[in-house]
């Protein structure tokens, strides 16, 4: 067999993440909504970029409470499109404020987002199983309906391809190469 390798990342924080992070499975409300946001973020932008600014996101957005962004005014606008240390695009941060509301009432109906949004997947992770990167899809019939479901709530930056990569970020799909050094060590019973 070819020795093992990493799906991408070229600098330590973009390693860091992807060893310890992407497509491992996520069932914390508050890192549900981080990743969100910042997949929401980092629409026409590269991921990296978005990696790079988390710290200062976190920082911004309040630990990516909730909560708190949802009681955001016009001064916390004004204040984060001030803020150079994250993407200030004002469809964004606006976006974030809306979707924390709609967040919220999510967590009320179902009694957490990772429960509303596990239970696409029937709260187990889809493993891709693939050999190349280009075989990956951006977008799933389960990535569809919940972009579709969440627009119809009135969530904002949700579109398909946002959403599988969300998938992806929180361990919906585990889609590292069979080849990837973390391939091994994922829970991969559940097959796509």
């Amino acid at each position: 067999m070819d020795e093992k390798t990493r799906c991408f990342g070229d600098s330590e924080i973009y390693i860091d993440y992807h060893d310890n992070e992407w497509g491992r499975p996520v069932h914390d409300d508050n890192r549900l909504f981080e990743m969100l946001i910042l997949e929401g973020a980092q629409a026409g932008l590269s991921w990296i970029t978005v990696l790079k600014k988390r710290e200062a996101y976190r920082e911004a957005f309040d630990g990516f409470d909730p909560r708190k962004v949802a009681a955001y005014d016009d001064a916390k606008i004004e204040a984060l499109m001030a803020n150079a240390g994250i993407i200030r695009n004002r469809l964004k941060i606006n976006a974030a404020i809306i979707n924390a509301k709609l967040f919220l009432q999510i967590m009320e109906q179902h009694g957490s987002f990772d429960d509303f949004i596990w239970s696409y997947v029937n709260h187990e992770p889809i493993v891709g199983h693939w050999e190349r990167f280009e075989d990956m899809p951006l977008t799933t019939a389960i990535s569809d309906k919940i972009s579709k479901d969440l627009k119809k709530m009135g969530f904002k930056f949700v579109g398909s391809t946002i959403i599988y990569s969300f998938m992806q970020a929180v361990g919906m799909v585990n889609d590292h190469l069979k080849s990837c050094l973390v391939f091994d060590d994922m829970d991969n019973a559940n097959p796509a």
